[in-house]
């Protein structure tokens, strides 16, 4: 990501590698039997922000996708937020340099104690990316 691009962004985010589960809100139709269905996976959170999160996937959802988000911090802290697909990327031929195939999650609402545990996880973050820059 560009400089110029970060320097746009309304939250800080920080790279992390956080499990988290997300389930589709809206039921899908099976194309097959018109049955409705919702999709529930768990996935891998590669960067996070108090106001989104990029989680890899390899099946990525349409943008616009309304979401149950919930994740772990790595304290064992539980953080629930409703979020909406902002984008998608699926990546055809992976190679080493890619970035991963995934989707772009605008958080809508959550409780305000979990986001406050998600700000305190994002400071704590930075505080640790600063030193690690520092000492380099």
């Amino acid at each position: 990501m560009s400089d110029s691009y970060a320097s746009q962004r309304r939250h800080q985010r920080v790279d992390t590698t956080i499990n988290v589960r997300i389930s589709t809100i809206e039921p899908e139709r099976d194309p097959w039997t018109g049955r409705p269905f919702f999709r529930a996976s768990h996935e891998t959170c590669a960067n996070v922000s108090r106001g989104g999160a990029f989680v890899m996937t390899s099946e990525p959802l349409r943008p616009g996708r309304r979401l149950l988000l919930e994740m772990h911090l790595p304290g064992g802290e539980p953080v629930e937020a409703i979020g909406r697909v902002a984008w998608s990327k699926r990546l055809v031929g992976e190679s080493p340099a890619d970035a991963a195939s995934g989707i772009g999650i605008e958080f809508l609402g959550g409780s305000a104690e979990q986001f406050a545990l998600l700000e305190e996880f994002i400071a704590g973050a930075e505080e640790e990316e600063i030193v690690e820059r520092a000492d380099s």
